[in-house]
Formats: structure tokens, C-alpha cells, sequence
């Protein structure tokens, strides 16, 4: 059965962190990849998980479990902004009838000093509903999704260095 515009969907992934966690990187929604693959950035071309990699220096990870090890291994929690919505497909410009995820599940039990989101949208969605409740301020990095081809790998890597900078430091975005 194919899914209507106005069906809502319900993000299907638990979010990734521990009491560790000093960074949080938020997308906006799973793409319809991920949400079949059950993990972050399951498309095959979205380059987060080559980003993440490079940026502390580790090698590619394949397996959903070497994922969640990367990030926790560096301190790094992922979620998404929407805890459901009405989507087409993948398409971030489709979203409405958003719902919130709630943040404080993860900021109330980790160490997050720092919030990145995954491009324009998750950025924007970040502020509208989230901003206010968290106390702190958002860095929006280049989306990684495939859709954003103007950027190569190599530019999305050195944008994205800046998340590893802060889990190795004790620099603060909360205001």
C-alpha cells in the first residue's frame, strides 16, 4: 500500500548515546533508507558515516554496530529533530504536521555541551521547535544526504572537522 501525503510516520530509530556523549548531531527525519535499514544515514550515497570517519580518523565503518561503536567511541550522540511527521518519500521540503522529538532523554543523561545539525532543514526545524527548550544554540554543518551534491566529500570532511574539535575540547555552545 502506498503511503498518502497526509499519513503520519513515527521515527523508528532510538537515538545513539551514553552518559559520555559531549556532541549531538541531529537530522531532521530518516530517509525512507534508513528507516528500512533501521539505523542513521542508511542510504548508500549519504556520506555521513565516511565523514564521521574521517573526521576522527577511524576507519569506515559497514556494520550498524560499528557505527553505534564509532560513535560512542567518540563521544557523539545522533537523533532527529521530528518525532513524527508527514513526509513524501525523503524529501525534507514535504515535511509537515511535525512533532518534536524530545531532547532532554538524551541531554539529561549525557555530558552534550554542543549541537550540530545535518543541513539547512534539520537546522531550521532544530530552531522553530527546539532551540527555546534545550538552552542551546545550534551549529548548522552541510547536509551529507546525496541531495546536497554541490558539495564533494572532501569540502563535507573539513566543514565537519569542527565536531571532533569540540569533543576534544571543553568549548560550550549553551547560553
Amino acid at each position: 500500500m502506498k503511503q498518502s501525503e497526509s499519513d503520519v510516520i513515527h521515527h523508528p530509530i532510538p537515538p545513539t548515546f551514553d552518559e559520555h556523549s559531549r556532541v549531538l548531531v541531529l537530522g531532521s527525519f530518516p530517509s525512507v533508507k534508513s528507516r528500512e535499514a533501521q539505523y542513521f544515514y542508511g542510504h548508500p550515497q549519504n556520506r555521513f558515516w565516511k565523514v564521521m570517519a574521517a573526521v576522527f580518523s577511524e576507519k569506515f565503518p559497514r556494520t550498524m554496530e560499528e557505527r553505534k561503536k564509532l560513535l560512542l567511541r567518540n563521544r557523539v550522540a545522533v537523533w532527529d529533530v521530528i518525532a513524527s511527521c508527514s513526509v513524501r518519500g525523503s524529501s525534507d521540503t514535504s515535511i509537515q504536521n511535525v512533532t518534536p522529538n524530545d531532547l532532554h532523554l538524551i541531554l539529561g543523561s549525557s555530558l552534550i555541551t554542543a549541537i550540530f545539525t545535518n543541513g539547512k532543514k534539520a537546522d531550521e526545524l532544530y530552531k522553530a521547535f527546539q532551540r527555546e527548550k534545550t538552552g542551546i544554540s545550534s551549529v548548522c554543518l552541510p547536509s551529507t544526504s546525496p541531495a546536497n551534491a554541490s558539495w564533494s566529500l572532501e569540502r563535507l570532511i573539513e566543514a565537519w572537522r569542527i565536531v571532533a574539535q569540540v569533543v576534544h575540547t571543553d568549548n560550550s555552545f549553551r547560553r
